[in-house]
Formats: structure tokens, C-alpha cells, sequence
């Protein structure tokens, strides 16, 4: 039901979006220095450019595309990208993620701003680092809370975050919507 109300209001946000309202069109300068914060923060930067432009001017023919029948529709995918950035902003921010409330509803085009906005709040967080021992990843679920180390942040959801941006291109291909072909993902810039 949610998809189908995604898509029925779709058409009325399919403008093209400022480039100066959303972050990651291109990816920040790098930090002067290497540390565990600057590193962390530079992975969720190049998550940050590459869901920028997996999703960026998807169509509602894109967004219902999926693979086979039972597969994850594009849609779906990007719900699940958006509900990794939140706990990848939680572990940030040193926050817990909590699977024991309703998550909101949001149209297509809300999710990837706030999808887009959580990378960059995880980043800006992360960069002020320099030891991640507190960052833990952490559940809280009806059976408890669980904390991991940082590592799993890093081979859990910002992994997992970085795998589906890559099937949504694949997804956007297959439905005749490629990706830009001027965004470098080497130098996180845009050709001209």
C-alpha cells in the first residue's frame, strides 16, 4: 500500500532537485589529516556520492523495478539503504537504534533527503574523531539492547548501505535509466 501511494504522489516530487539542497552531488575535500574518524568519515562520504546519483531522477518505472518476482523492487531496496543510514548515523552520533518503534513513512524523494542528510551527519560527527571505541552499533529490540564494536559498523550496514547502491544501478540499467555517466566515483566529481 505504501508503494503504490509513493508512486501515485511520485510524479508531483520528480523535479529536478537544486544540487546545493541535497549534500553529496560531489564529495567534500578530504581531510588534511588520517585518522580512524577522517577514514570512517570519507567510507560514508563515498556511500553518500554514490547514492546521490544511484538515485538521483529515478522514475516511478525505476523505482518499481525489480529483478525477478521475488525480489526487492528499487523502492524497497532504497527503503532498506534508508534504514541502514539511521543506524549508521546512530553509531555516529553514539546513539542506539530502536527496531521496537514503527518506523514513519516517507515518500520517495523524503527518504533520499533523509537518507542523503544522515550520511552527511555521520560524516560531520565522524570527522571530530579520533578513536571510534565508543561508537558502538547499537539495537535496541524487544529483547534487549546489543552493542558491537565499530567494526560492525563498518562490515554491517555501511558495507550492506554500499552493496544496494549498487543494485539500485544495476536495477535503474536494466530499467532503461542509467547512471550518470559523468559522476566519477575515483574522484567523487562531476564531469562537465
Amino acid at each position: 500500500m505504501r508503494l503504490l501511494i509513493t508512486l501515485l504522489i511520485l510524479p508531483l516530487f520528480m523535479t529536478a532537485q537544486n544540487t546545493s539542497e541535497l549534500p553529496y552531488y560531489e564529495i567534500p575535500e578530504a581531510p588534511e589529516s588520517y585518522n580512524a574518524g577522517t577514514v570512517a568519515a570519507r567510507m560514508v562520504d563515498g556511500l553518500g556520492f554514490r547514492y546521490y546519483h544511484a538515485t538521483d531522477g529515478l522514475t516511478e518505472k525505476d523505482l518499481e523495478f525489480k529483478p525477478s518476482e521475488k525480489g526487492r523492487t528499487a523502492f524497497q531496496t532504497i527503503e532498506h539503504i534508508f534504514n541502514l543510514s539511521e543506524m549508521i548515523v546512530n553509531t555516529a552520533l553514539q546513539q542506539a537504534t530502536d527496531f521496537t518503534t514503527e518506523p514513519e513513512e516517507l515518500s520517495f524523494e523524503d527518504m533520499r533527503k533523509q537518507t542523503l542528510l544522515n550520511f552527511k551527519k555521520a560524516s560531520d560527527a565522524l570527522k571530530d574523531l579520533e578513536n571510534l571505541d565508543k561508537n558502538k552499533l547499537t539495537f535496541i529490540t524487544g529483547g534487549g539492547t546489543r552493542d558491537y564494536p565499530f567494526w560492525n559498523a563498518i562490515n554491517g550496514p555501511i558495507s550492506d548501505a554500499l552493496w544496494h547502491c549498487g543494485q539500485v544501478v544495476s536495477f535503474r540499467r536494466s530499467s532503461g535509466n542509467p547512471f550518470n555517466s559523468k559522476a566519477s566515483v575515483l574522484s567523487g566529481t562531476v564531469r562537465d
